[in-house]
């Protein structure tokens, strides 16, 4: 079994090189790997309607397919960037978690989640974030005009990246706060991304090893997380 986890691509133009990289990363993977998982803002934004979806993305998104019919299991994360994913991508077989999952490999329980979240100190973000996903905006955005959508999600997205220049103050600490209280519920390892930071530490709790990755991001980064024969590692791709 061979799994890769990633996150925080935030794609939007398909000759960026962030974007042809994801995608030259996913063509050499194609052939090896049993799993991925793309745990949140892997597009900078996500609006869709019976099939239409933001032009750029078709290259990435025939991507996916492609991998998927090579035998890969693809499994999408939500993040705060895209949401609303399931309509278009579970007809094709790609599962959709719109929060976060609990996943078994090889007998380890791995949390997933893109870990927006966590914070719940942040009350401001978690009442949009609610506004966001609710049923009313979910209709409202059904019935606006694509190129509406997408500009409103341009300028969303160059004030989302001049928050996350770097991560809000104290925010990793509380994810390994909540890692560590996950830890004790038996979980394996806990798998995050939203931050833009790549980090991999490891834990003995009652004599068993536990993992907290954050996922970093591939915009400065580059990494990814690689799961095979039982181990755990952090990597950058180098092109």
């Amino acid at each position: 079994m061979k799994a890769v986890f990633l996150s925080d691509a935030h794609l939007i133009r398909e000759r960026g090189k962030n974007y042809l990289d994801v995608l030259d990363f996913l063509d050499r993977s194609k052939w090896e790997l049993s799993h991925l998982f793309i745990v949140g803002d892997f597009f900078d934004f996500w609006f869709c309607d019976s099939g239409n979806f933001y032009p750029e993305f078709g290259k990435m998104i025939d991507k996916l397919l492609e991998l998927k019919k090579a035998g890969t299991a693809v499994a999408l994360f939500e993040g705060n960037h895209d949401f609303f994913m399931t309509d278009f991508f579970e007809r094709y077989g790609i599962q959709v978690f719109p929060d976060d999952a609990v996943v078994d490999l090889e007998g380890k329980k791995c949390f997933i989640s893109h870990g927006d979240r966590i914070d719940t100190s942040n009350k401001g973000y978690l009442l949009l974030r609610r506004i966001l996903r609710s049923s009313t905006f979910y209709k409202i955005q059904k019935i606006t005009p694509s190129n509406v959508l997408w500009r409103i999600a341009a300028v969303s997205s160059r004030t989302s990246k001049n928050y996350f220049a770097k991560p809000p103050e104290g925010l990793i600490k509380k994810m390994r706060s909540f890692a560590l209280k996950k830890f004790e519920k038996n979980i394996d390892a806990v798998i995050l991304g939203h931050t833009h930071e790549a980090l991999m530490e490891e834990y003995s709790i009652n004599g068993s090893s536990r993992i907290f990755v954050l996922l970093g991001d591939w915009i400065n980064r580059y990494s990814y997380l690689s799961y095979k024969n039982g181990q755990f590692q952090l990597m950058r791709y180098n092109g």
